[in-house]
This record gives structure tokens, sequence and C-alpha cells, in this order.
């Protein structure tokens, strides 16, 4: 049995967020759990905000929307402002660094700074860095199996861009290596 995950992920429209927020999913329903998925759009689509909220769990899940997330992925700096004091303390918090260069003030939370968006410039994997801060929290909480986390990718990518799977396994990688 694995703890309950409230994620929340954020950022702008066009980094991915909710399909990073759907692989999560994905993988707690391949597992067997409760699931939920909450995509959130700000009035614009494509640079405007985005967030979305993720829960899994051995119980029934009273509500899909994440107000005190135990997990934070934030890809831009407004987001970071917005909700990083809403994580419950003894959370994780996983900051795209190349992104947001601030550094969070609290002591009660574990914060990895991941240059997502640059180690995928540096990898040709241009527009992933999503999946790599998704391969950071599942190094760091392990919130479903390795095999589970794969079939979530190849069950998220649709099938006119199954080329894109192997991708976002690189991706994927290159977020759970990064120390």
């Amino acid at each position: 049995m694995r703890p309950d995950l409230n994620l929340l992920l954020a950022g702008f429209g066009g980094q991915g967020l909710l399909f990073g927020g759907k692989v999560v999913a994905y993988s707690g329903l391949i597992e067997g759990r409760e699931i939920s998925w909450l995509p959130s759009y700000g009035p614009e689509m494509r640079g405007g905000t985005a967030n979305c909220s993720v829960c899994i769990s051995d119980e029934p899940i009273g509500s899909p929307l994440v107000l005190t997330p135990n997990a934070l992925i934030v890809m831009n700096l407004p987001s970071l402002d917005k909700f990083i004091d809403t994580v419950v303390p003894g959370g994780i918090v996983i900051i795209d660094s190349t992104m947001i260069s601030k550094k969070v003030n609290r002591s009660d939370v574990s914060v990895f700074y991941v240059p997502a968006t640059k180690l995928c410039e540096d990898n040709d994997l241009k527009g992933l860095a999503n999946i790599v801060l998704i391969g950071k929290l599942f190094k760091s909480l392990a919130h479903c199996s390795e095999e589970a986390l794969d079939k979530a990718i190849i069950k998220s990518v649709p099938a006119s861009k199954k080329d894109l799977i192997d991708l976002n396994r690189r991706a994927l990688k290159l977020g759970i290596d990064f120390e």
C-alpha cells in the first residue's frame, strides 16, 4: 500500500502540465487505485495559467480539487508564489529551475530544483520538461511502480503521436536520474 498522493502541477498553458497530470493519474489507475484528474485553465489557453490536480488513493476520493498538496510541481514563478504556502508540512516541491530562479524559504518541505527545460534542450527533448519533473516526482515518492509509469506514458500519448513515446521515456529517465 502506498500513501495518498495529492499533487498539484502548475505553470503556464502549453507547458504540458495537464498531460503530465494525466500520466501520473493513469499510473495510479493502472495499479488499481482510486484516482482523480482535474485540469484548470486561466482565461487564456497557451501562455495563460494552467494547473492540474491529481489525487491517487486506496480510498474513495471526496474531492478532486487539491487545495493542500503533499506534492507540488511548478514551472513558472507566478505558480510558485501562488501555491508554495499551500503545500502540507512534510510535502515535496519540485521546481523547474530553468524557469524559476527564486529559492523557497520553507524548512518544513523538501524542495528539488531541477533544470528540466535546460536538460530537455541539451538532450533534444524540447517540450518535455514536464515529463522530466514527473520523473523526479517518481524518484522522490515512488508513487507507483516503474512499469505502471511506463504504461501510463503509453496510454497518455495519442495514437497519432506514438513516435513520441520513446522521447517521453528518455525525458522520464532524465528526471529519475537527476540528483
